[in-house]
């Protein structure tokens, strides 16, 4: 047992971060999410944020769009030319797949500095891709309806994860401790 320990350290403290990381940070984003119940910024500050900035962006885009709260459920409705599109839910915020990306870099952890300043930027670049993915889909969904399926169930889950994955890859090849002991 203790030789297979041994032999298996590295992955064992990879698994062990993994899970501790990600852990924390889903207690503490339900924390957020338990503490926003019934606050102004309807279902929650950053769902609530997401939509603002969908909104605000499609409407760049020349589209006559708005966002109303769901009466029968915590999401915003998001309406284009007074049809009724797609909504924003707390899922789409891109939290729950920021954890997944911050959980991987600290689990495969660089240098202190460089390790946070790629969470950083790498939490921004999903953040911003996954804005940019809601508005395409509502788009999308505006002008193609009968596409909904395909669009939100196929297509953009995959690029948001490519995207992830993507930035993975960046960090496990050029960034992390691994990478390093390699070269």
């Amino acid at each position: 047992m203790k030789a297979l320990l041994v032999k298996y350290k590295s992955v064992i403290r990879f698994i062990v971060t993994f899970l501790a990381v990600y852990g924390a940070l889903t207690i503490g984003y339900n924390v957020y999410l338990n503490v926003s119940h019934g606050s102004v910024f309807y279902p929650d500050y950053l769902t609530n944020l997401v939509a603002e900035q969908t909104n605000a962006l499609l409407n760049g885009l020349g589209y006559e769009a708005s966002i109303t709260p769901h009466p029968n459920e915590p999401s915003m409705k998001i309406i284009i030319n007074e049809k009724y599109v797609a909504r924003v839910i707390e899922g789409c915020n891109a939290i729950s797949i920021i954890i997944l990306f911050l959980s991987f870099i600290v689990a495969f952890a660089g240098k202190l500095k460089t390790t946070l300043l790629y969470g950083l930027a790498g939490s921004i670049i999903i953040y911003a891709f996954n804005l940019i993915r809601i508005v395409i889909l509502s788009v999308g969904l505006y002008h193609y309806p009968w596409r909904r399926e395909i669009l939100h169930t196929v297509i953009f889950p995959m690029l948001i994860y490519g995207t992830v994955f993507l930035l993975w890859m960046v960090w496990v090849n050029r960034f992390s401790k691994k990478a390093k002991s390699n070269a």
